[in-house]
């Protein structure tokens, strides 16, 4: 999945779930589903980011 499409998910899903908080009755549905799609981007996301590990064996970072 495109990163720019992760972001959007993650915009699109953080609205949404101030959105359902900002009423005065929450609908928890939709707050839920706000929260499922934040993590989905967020998820997409860090998926993509290598360990700290990783990048310490890397022989190109130890020039």
């Amino acid at each position: 999945m495109p990163k720019i499409i992760s972001y959007f998910l993650i915009v699109i899903g953080g609205i949404i779930a101030l959105y359902a908080q900002a009423q005065e009755e929450q609908n928890q549905l939709i707050l839920i589903g706000g929260i499922i799609i934040l993590m989905l981007g967020i998820y997409n996301i860090s998926r993509h980011i290598p360990s700290k590990r990783d990048r310490d064996n890397d022989p190109q970072n130890n020039l």
